[in-house]
């Protein structure tokens, strides 16, 4: 996601001048591809930009970038925005924001319910958190890469609206994985079972995106079961401190963090079909 961000704003016009990465060979790549500097690290990026975006993948990589001791985004940071676009927790989303108000800089969240083609393309759909006058500093990048561009309200908003769209997401996944499984079990042809679904209560966006490739088993991964997992515990602990029952989210987490298990987390979401189709690997 944050290298098809890179290309697209390169695209746009603007200077990208660095890139990061966990494992330098890919931001060395990445940085042949755009003519910029491949940073060694965290400091260095926000050396070479005023506005820095980033995406991880879980709290304790984001924690890892702004809030570690020894190398730190927030190094020589005063007056730089960041633009974080992880899924994570709204409290660490507070934490990172507080941290950057301390080092004299400031930080949105910019949750995206989108994929890597749309990353790439700048068709995202980004829900974004923070004060205002920061977003109106940066609405004009966000919108070179994106569709839909909504300012959900303060800090930590945006996380909770991206929880809970990931959250009924997958429950709409993993429901259909049954549906399309059992009527494979049934013996029912499965593109009339589609083309019914489609035209009635059982129709949802991942019918459209998931639906050809659980029946096909093609998962290759745009977004992962093992982030799947992730997001949707996510919304469960929300749902938990506020006292709200959500079996039908649990049910999913746990679907997914069996396909963790049975090292299929690596997958596309989709491959949630494998878990419910007669006659797959892991049924």
């Amino acid at each position: 996601m944050g290298a098809n961000m890179a290309r697209r704003l390169k695209d746009q016009g603007y200077p990208v001048t660095a890139v990061f990465d966990a494992f330098p060979k890919i931001a060395a790549e990445l940085a042949a591809e755009l003519g910029c500097t491949a940073a060694a690290t965290l400091a260095e990026v926000t050396a070479a930009a005023d506005v820095i975006l980033t995406v991880v993948t879980d709290d304790e990589a984001m924690r890892g970038i702004f809030l570690a001791g020894d190398d730190s985004l927030l190094a020589g940071a005063e007056g730089k925005v960041f633009i974080n676009c992880a899924t994570v927790s709204p409290a660490v989303h507070e934490e990172v924001d507080t941290a950057c108000r301390q080092a004299g800089a400031t930080a949105l969240e910019a949750c995206m319910a989108s994929s890597i083609p749309q990353a790439r393309d700048g068709t995202l759909y980004l829900m974004v958190g923070g004060t205002a006058e920061t977003f109106g500093k940066v609405e004009g990048i966000l919108k070179d890469l994106s569709s839909s561009l909504r300012h959900v309200g303060g800090t930590g908003q945006a996380a909770k609206v991206k929880a809970l769209v990931n959250m009924v997401m997958n429950i709409n996944t993993a429901g259909l994985a049954e549906g399309l499984g059992l009527g494979a079990a049934l013996g029912l042809d499965l593109a009339m079972l589609k083309e019914v679904f489609s035209q009635t209560g059982a129709n949802s966006r991942v019918l459209v995106t998931d639906g050809d490739d659980m029946i096909a088993r093609e998962h290759d991964c745009y977004f992962s079961a093992a982030h799947a997992a992730k997001d949707s515990g996510i919304a469960n602990e929300l749902a938990a401190s506020a006292g709200v029952n959500t079996p039908l989210s649990l049910a999913t987490e746990a679907q997914y963090h069996r396909m963790v298990e049975l090292g299929l987390g690596e997958l596309d979401k989709s491959g949630v079909a494998e878990l419910t189709f007669p006659g797959r690997t892991a049924h």
